[in-house]
């Protein structure tokens, strides 16, 4: 059986990260009409980002993993789209780009939500959205547009440990 390394994240650590991703987003001079917190590893990070900016947050159930086995919990908010054509910025949040297929569900429910509404011009709503994240690993497929911390999981591969799921690691 092969041993997977650990990387612990502390409180301190994600305070300072989301700190760093509100700057990347600024110094962008983008800032969000809304946050979006995926659930679950999102939705803290998420929550302070809000806190600190006094940007609303909403939250998107997207978890590929946590269904159950072979069970993904998938929710289409699709109104999110429509918000991202009409113009209004949102930054989806999450706690790790692991693989990219969450990014690329996102993606694929939000442009099949537009088919038969007149509005093929998708590049228009994927301007006004980001995706951030706490940590992003090298070998995922899709890349996020802000992010603190890099791993390469193809490279050496390693868990992440966050101080919301510490007594259950």
């Amino acid at each position: 059986m092969t041993k997977i390394d650990k990387l612990y994240i502390n409180w301190n650590d994600v305070d300072h990260m989301v700190d760093d991703l509100i700057n990347q987003m600024f110094a962008d001079n983008w800032k969000p009409d809304y946050i979006v917190g995926i659930t679950r590893g999102g939705l803290t990070p998420a929550i302070i980002m809000s806190h600190k900016t006094g940007i609303k947050m909403f939250t998107l159930d997207v978890r590929l993993r946590d269904g159950g086995p072979g069970i993904p919990t998938l929710e289409s908010n699709t109104w999110m789209a429509q918000d991202a054509m009409a113009g209004k910025k949102i930054v989806l949040v999450d706690d790790i780009n692991d693989t990219g297929e969450t990014i690329k569900w996102i993606k694929n429910d939000w442009q099949k939500s537009l088919i038969g509404t007149g509005d093929w011009h998708h590049e228009r709503m994927w301007n006004n959205v980001k995706f951030a994240m706490l940590i992003e690993n090298e070998a995922s497929e899709v890349s996020s547009d802000f992010n603190c911390k890099t791993v390469n999981k193809f490279e050496k591969d390693v868990w992440i440990v966050y101080p919301w799921e510490r007594q259950y690691d």
